[in-house]
């Protein structure tokens, strides 16, 4: 089992920026990718970003490509920098972590994962 803890996030305006932090903990973390999803308000909980833990692969949904970057420091800290929010970004946000084999799409399903975060709320005003 990996241990996750979050942090940042808060209220901002629309076109700021955050970043969010997971610190991840745990055996065979090496087999792993660390990655984000988000659930809004009677929404299902959705695929935001995702790294292996070589740091050599990133996935992002396509939504958030150009204005997300996700990154990972030698502190098992993976970030997640978030630039020009938009309301519709708004959700509480949720570290994961899990196995991960050659293609990227099976990870994105938030009930492959048993592993995650407290959650993190972002709320963007218009």
């Amino acid at each position: 089992q990996v241990q996750l803890v979050e942090s940042g996030g808060g209220l901002v305006q629309a076109g700021d920026s955050l970043r969010l932090s997971c610190t991840a903990s745990g055996r065979a973390l090496s087999r792993h990718a660390v990655g984000w999803f988000r659930q809004a308000p009677g929404k299902e909980r959705r695929f935001v970003a995702a790294i292996r833990w070589s740091g050599d692969s990133t996935y992002y949904t396509d939504s958030v490509k150009g204005r997300f970057t996700i990154s990972k420091d030698n502190a098992n800290t993976v970030h997640l920098q978030m630039n020009n929010l938009k309301p519709e970004d708004t959700a509480v946000y949720y570290c994961a972590a899990g196995l991960v084999g050659l293609q990227w799409a099976p990870w994105t399903n938030a009930r492959a994962h048993s592993s995650w975060g407290q959650g993190t709320q972002v709320t963007v005003s218009s």
